[in-house]
């Protein structure tokens, strides 16, 4: 059975720490030439039903194991930026869509994390990670609205720490 065409709608989570520590992942296909993609986690819809936050929390655990539902808030916080991104799909990964589908939107989600932890990694999806300060980390990102997302991590970091202090 052929395997079902991608939906051209997909959710960027930058996990993070309070220090603007960043987790970056290396995927599977680099371009087989030495070239190696880093990224934040990131993830289409399964469904046109699925709402953004159920697919950012679903991809979060399944790339890294972390538990970002809202069971688990004392833990990891999710924060939907309600910013978008819409671009063209590379080249090397067109016929995972439907004939004629070039472009995708992207919903930008922060995820909190007290401190750098271990994460499990889906060997289908990526072959290391690491933590690194936000700059550097957007440096390596393949994807230029990946680093841009990171660099705009202090302004979200900061809206947070206010949110959570009870102010509006």
């Amino acid at each position: 059975m052929p395997k079902p065409f991608k939906i051209p709608q997909s959710v960027l989570v930058v996990i993070h720490t309070p220090a603007l520590d960043v987790l970056v992942l290396r995927r599977t296909d680099g371009d087989g030439l030495g070239a190696e993609y880093w990224q934040s986690v990131t993830g289409s819809k399964d469904s046109l039903e699925e709402d953004w936050r159920q697919t950012a929390e679903r991809e979060v655990a399944e790339e890294t194991g972390i538990d970002c539902t809202p069971q688990a808030a004392d833990r990891a916080i999710l924060r939907d930026w309600q910013l978008e991104n819409i671009y063209d799909i590379y080249p090397q990964w067109l016929h995972r869509y439907a004939p004629g589908v070039t472009r995708n939107t992207e919903r930008l989600f922060g995820l909190q994390v007290p401190q750098r932890c271990a994460v499990r990694l889906s060997p289908r999806e990526h072959t290391a990670y690491q933590w690194l300060p936000y700059q550097q980390a957007a440096e390596l990102c393949f994807s230029p609205s990946n680093a841009e997302a990171i660099l705009q991590l202090p302004r979200f970091v900061g809206q947070l720490a206010i949110n959570h202090e009870g102010a509006v």
